[in-house]
């Protein structure tokens, strides 16, 4: 039997410090997930067409994948906060307000970038500007971007909360109390606010794209920690949905007005303020949130004390979009 040379020392340490170098590759190689739940939302046309053509299901045949419909960013960021879904679709500003007040989330994807909230009132009302709802009822969903999006408004008026009366209440039953006249004004989210807008007239009396947040993926940090893999099957899937949105605009429209119940015509007038041509995260998204920021801070939000711009460096993680899309 041949003798095989003992290693010297030196080369025993550096064998044993690349094993541990090399230990970190081995998770890349991680299992798929057992199950995986997602979101899906009239807000995020991407999301039907994902859920639609089950292009996910085939790029993770191992793993069964299930889908939550969320009526608001709100609901859809307390599934998540709950574990009822792994991946959850709302607004950035929204995704803020919810790490600011403990939730452990990362955002880690653009699914859209659109001007999908404004100040809506009836066709016959006198009201014209956003000053003139001093005293008024206004119907917003608190904890999603057009409430955020209705105190912005408000204190650009020099107006505060307290100077009107919010109804919290979700989105589809804010345009039903608006157009019953239970409300002057409402915090309008697409595809409700063009349905309002071409079936019973309803007016946007005030719109800023500067005040609409773009929308995010976002996944908890100990997901990201666990399945990093499987958020880039994700982020690839959604891609691969975006891609065939912007080739296909007339069945995506069809397909957002099949998935909603809406008419075709509303449909097509939300797309028209839909922008889906920039998906990454960058840093001008985190100083757009900065910028925001101080909303959540003045209209005590946020837990006192909290350090909103510390909270938005940690809650953008850019970095699963460009393993998948490539730096922009």
């Amino acid at each position: 039997m041949t003798a095989f040379p003992r290693l010297p020392t030196s080369l025993k340490l550096l064998a044993g410090a690349l094993a541990l170098t090399l230990q970190p590759f081995a998770h890349a190689a991680e299992a798929p997930p057992a199950e995986v739940h997602l979101d899906y939302a009239y807000y995020s046309p991407v999301s039907l067409v994902l859920k639609h053509f089950g292009w996910l299901e085939k790029a993770l045949p191992d793993t069964k994948v299930s889908w939550v419909f969320s009526q608001g960013s709100n609901r859809s960021l307390e599934y998540l906060n709950s574990g009822g879904v792994d991946f959850a679709s709302s607004a950035s500003l929204s995704a803020v307000l919810a790490r600011a007040n403990g939730s452990p989330i990362k955002s880690v994807y653009v699914y859209s970038r659109a001007e999908w909230t404004a100040l809506v009132v009836r066709k016959d009302s006198t009201l014209n500007t956003v000053a003139d709802l001093k005293g008024k009822k206004i119907a917003a969903t608190k904890g999603t971007d057009p409430y955020l999006f209705t105190l912005r408004a408000l204190q650009q008026a020099k107006l505060t909360k307290d100077d009107v009366e919010l109804l919290h209440l979700q989105h589809p039953d804010g345009r039903i109390a608006l157009e019953k006249g239970d409300v002057d004004a409402w915090a309008g989210l697409d595809p409700h606010m063009a349905a309002s807008e071409i079936q019973a007239g309803s007016r946007l009396l005030y719109r800023n794209k500067d005040f609409n947040s773009y929308g995010v993926v976002s996944v908890t940090e100990r997901f990201a920690k666990e399945h990093p893999e499987a958020i880039k099957t994700v982020i690839g899937a959604y891609e691969k949905a975006r891609e065939w949105s912007l080739k296909n605009p007339e069945e995506f429209a069809k397909l957002l007005a099949t998935e909603s119940g809406l008419p075709l015509d509303v449909a097509k007038l939300q797309l028209t303020r839909t922008d889906l041509s920039s998906p990454q995260l960058t840093d001008k998204d985190v100083t757009a949130s900065k910028a925001a920021a101080p909303i959540l801070v003045s209209e005590e939000l946020v837990r006192k004390g909290t350090n909103v711009d510390q909270v938005i460096d940690q809650l953008i993680d850019p970095a699963f979009g460009q393993a998948v899309i490539g730096k922009p």
